[in-house]
């Protein structure tokens, strides 16, 4: 570490801001969430429908890549994948999903069929309320929110990558500005910055879900109090595993906690499939899958009620857009030997179905609860949050204990692999390494951790502050994304040119 060179003025600013947030927060955390409320309605307001357009026509582009010959182009130097497809695929899902692969499959659906989406009144659209609470969580979690991430900026990295330029966020740029973006250069810098100001938001902000989740969960089995102490226990838990999963690095720990977790996960759908509605989940997972198809445009482009808006699409697009240029350093980092279509491909098709069907299996097994006997889900849910709604629908299955501190250690392993690949992309940023030093990636898993814990100290709303600030971070980084729509293209038929005159 010690002969390390450290991007210092990227290092001390981001987490300066970082730190600046917590300091502030624990003066007055009731002026900071209101801060950010209103920068939060501020950006949802003039950048919501811009983000709308951007996530749509990124995954048009996307489409259009896939299937043209630039989709026959192979990334990086290698001629075949050094990563299986199976260990690939659970490193990009598992880093992705977060704690939002369970707090929201188990949420989202049942907001959604208890207040029926605005657009279902306004538009006429045929739906029942299930389909409409389902199709509307795959719109959140399908096609176009995959397709921001590691898509068409892992084709402009690697292109900056092949002309000796270290992944960082400002090489997004590299096609436009050249070696002069990469070198001491006040864009550059703030490109690296809001970057990873929006990847720390993002992150932090599942850990102290999590504290809550597990303090609500382990309340329900074992009687144990649900108090800060609780909480953090499980925190430092998570930090632990992450960090030594961010030490052994991407071979190691990280690629066998997200195969890890997307087994055991799937072990899991299977057994509620199996012990619970499992007709009404596959059928309504079709009637549901194809609403969406059916209303795959109407909803992306709706504009109606701005609130309603602000409260889901927007935030979630803002999410997608915050974490695209850490997934990008991360999904370039792992995917080496892989051509643009077998990238883009499984990023916007195999793993939106993938979780559209996991949401399906626990947002629909609750849907069916609620359903045979309303209020079961949804009382609970607006008594207790985002943290009550997963243990409220295990709970009712047979073996219910068992599937509540299943779905604890599926959480805090989605959160922890999250946090330990954001962590070594953070640490790339830094240090312009491939490889980072391996006190650093721990570092940043200790930071998260601690900031984490600081902010459930103070209670949701600062957690909620500052999952909101990634909206606010969403801003700066949605205007580095736009020229990934035309630079993604032409970067790609430029290593078209050169793979093609190596092989006459």
């Amino acid at each position: 570490m010690r002969h390390t060179k450290l991007d210092w003025p990227t290092f001390a600013i981001s987490g300066g801001l970082l730190l600046l947030f917590v300091i502030a927060s624990l003066i007055n955390a009731d002026v900071v969430g209101s801060l950010i409320n209103t920068g939060f309605a501020w950006s949802s307001n003039y950048f919501g429908a811009f983000w709308q357009v951007l996530m749509l026509v990124t995954f048009f582009v996307v489409v259009a890549m896939s299937f043209t010959e630039l989709g026959t182009v192979r990334l990086g130097d290698k001629n075949k994948p050094q990563i299986s497809r199976f260990k690939w695929l659970a490193m990009i899902m598992t880093t992705l999903l977060a704690g939002g692969g369970v707090f929201w499959a188990a949420a989202e659906p049942m907001y959604h069929y208890l207040d029926t989406p605005p657009f279902f009144e306004e538009s006429g659209a045929t739906a029942t309320a299930v389909q409409a609470g389902l199709s509307t969580g795959f719109l959140h979690w399908g096609f176009i929110g995959w397709s921001m991430i590691g898509t068409l900026g892992v084709v402009v990295l690697m292109y900056a990558k092949k002309k000796g330029q270290p992944l960082k966020p400002r090489a997004l740029l590299y096609p436009i500005f050249g070696e002069r973006i990469m070198k001491k250069s006040v864009l550059g810098t703030t490109v690296d910055i809001v970057s990873i100001l929006a990847a720390c938001a993002g992150t932090i902000g599942p850990i102290g879900f999590l504290g809550l989740q597990a303090g609500y969960g382990l309340n329900l089995v074992f009687g144990l109090p649900d108090t800060f102490a609780t909480q953090l226990a499980m925190i430092f838990i998570l930090v632990g595993i992450s960090a030594v999963s961010a030490a052994t690095g991407v071979h190691q720990g990280i690629q066998w906690l997200s195969r890890f977790n997307i087994i055991f996960t799937l072990v899991l759908a299977i057994a509620i499939l199996f012990l619970g509605p499992a007709r009404f989940v596959i059928d309504n997972f079709i009637s549901g899958f194809g609403s969406y198809l059916q209303n795959f445009l109407p909803m992306s482009t709706y504009r109606g009620d701005e609130g309603w808006l602000s409260r889901w699409t927007v935030f979630f697009w803002a999410w997608f857009i915050g974490f695209g240029p850490i997934m990008a350093i991360f999904i370039s980092r792992i995917s080496e030997g892989r051509t643009i279509r077998e990238l883009f491909l499984s990023v916007i098709i195999i793993a939106p179905i993938v979780t559209n069907f996991w949401f399906t299996v626990v947002g629909g097994t609750g849907l069916s609860f609620e359903i045979n006997n309303p209020g079961s889900v949804s009382e609970p849910l607006f008594e207790g949050g985002l943290p009550a709604s997963v243990f409220t629908i295990v709970s009712q299955l047979p073996l219910g204990t068992i599937f509540v501190v299943a779905f604890l250690v599926v959480t805090c392993v989605f959160v922890a692999t999250t946090a330990d690949t954001i962590a070594y992309s953070i640490s790339m940023i830094l240090t312009g390494q491939n490889t980072p030093p391996r006190g650093i990636r721990i570092f940043w898993a200790l930071i998260f951790g601690a900031v984490a814990s600081v902010l459930l100290f103070l209670g949701q709303g600062s957690i909620d502050s500052l999952q909101s600030f990634i909206v606010l971070t969403a801003v700066p980084v949605s205007l580095v994304m736009l020229p990934t729509l035309w630079l993604a293209p032409q970067t790609a038929r430029k290593l078209l040119k050169e793979q093609n005159s190596k092989m006459k």
